[in-house]
């Protein structure tokens, strides 16, 4: 366990529990975050896992915007709700995503279990896409992705990052009550 793993396991946490609080210092600690873990997922032979955090490190960079600006009249973003179209979009570019993924990495000299790894990097995307758009139900799908995040880094030895994806799956549950209480208070008519 390094000292680096761990400075990146408390910005994440940091940022998760902000990102529950829809605190917009949500984003620049998630950029902290990544940025370390770009050099830890690229020692430990998670390909899939380095290249997400790239990607990561733009949508932070996005969803810090969408956030300030991305609402009516380039207002604050509120919470929304996912409609039948964007479960289908997300739905059919999370499978593509983990075959092009799977299909790229498998063949990655030191690549370490790549058909999860892929799965779930595609998932990670789609739920980190639905944040920066603030849809409530990212946080469902970064529950069910840190269900299997918490025993892959075990099998990998990174002890600390599968502790930090306990953390992640208790704020992902605390998150989607949070998002949800959110919205109600938006579509009341009382909000109005």
């Amino acid at each position: 366990m390094s000292t680096v793993e761990w400075i990146a396991a408390i910005a994440g946490a940091i940022s998760v529990y902000l990102s529950a609080r829809e605190n917009i210092w949500s984003w620049p600690t998630a950029i902290v975050n990544v940025g370390l873990y770009i050099l830890i997922f690229q020692r430990s032979g998670l390909y899939s896992d380095m290249g997400l955090q790239v990607v990561y490190l733009v949508l932070s960079i996005y969803g810090w915007y969408e956030w300030l600006h991305g609402g009516a009249n380039r207002s604050k973003l509120e919470v929304s709700k996912a409609s039948g179209r964007v479960w289908l979009v997300s739905a059919a570019a999370g499978g593509l995503g983990w075959l092009v993924i799977w299909s790229i990495t498998r063949r990655l000299h030191g690549v370490s279990i790549p058909s999860i790894d892929a799965g779930l990097t595609a998932t990670s995307l789609v739920a980190q896409w639905m944040m920066t758009r603030k849809i409530v139900e990212n946080w469902v799908l970064w529950i069910v992705a840190d269900i299997v995040y918490v025993p892959m880094y075990i099998y990998k030895h990174l002890y600390v990052t599968s502790g930090l994806y306990l953390v992640f799956l208790a704020l992902a549950v605390m998150g989607l009550v949070e998002w949800k209480r959110s919205y109600r208070r938006l579509a009341s008519p009382a909000s109005s």
